[in-house]
């Protein structure tokens, strides 16, 4: 049987922190048969994820306030609001916020599944939050554990 049609409202969704960014969850792979999942990403100044590739889904971003530093490979993008970027799967990747104030952008990912992980390392907020603590040591190494179950491969930086 097909799913209902699913319509969030402005402060509606699942939300949560991962690693002190807010995820406001528009649709998941339950809602879509899988097919993808997208969210409503609140970045704040210093927030993003370590560099990292996906080896199951592509990742797209659309930036809709604020100013996202993405890191492509050795190619640096500083990203306003309107511009787009789609990481195909393998694609060595970050972002992050280096200006001081919070950004706001769109994140999908086809297919579906990557939802989960968040789902089970983020920290609940309440529905619409736009602000979480920062991350403890403890969400750090959490998602470092979980993520490679997730096809998810971190290149975590190495200090001399």
């Amino acid at each position: 049987m097909a799913n209902p049609p699913t319509i969030r409202r402005a402060t509606e969704g699942r939300t949560i922190a991962v690693a002190g960014d807010i995820y406001r969850f528009l649709a998941t792979g339950q809602e879509t048969n899988g097919t993808y999942a997208i969210w409503e990403a609140i970045v704040p100044p210093g927030g993003g994820p370590p560099p990292h590739v996906h080896s199951r889904e592509d990742e797209g971003f659309y930036v809709l306030e604020g100013e996202i530093t993405f890191q492509v490979g050795n190619e640096r993008i500083v990203a306003t609001p309107g511009m787009f970027a789609n990481m195909p799967i393998g694609t060595p990747h970050s972002f992050k916020n280096e200006s001081g104030k919070p950004a706001k952008m769109i994140i999908s990912i086809a297919p579906a599944g990557l939802e989960n992980m968040f789902f089970e390392i983020g920290v609940p907020l309440p529905e619409g939050a736009t602000t979480a603590s920062p991350p403890t040591n403890e969400e750090i190494e959490k998602l470092l554990s979980i993520a490679p179950g997730y096809g998810i491969e971190i290149k975590i930086p190495h200090h001399d």
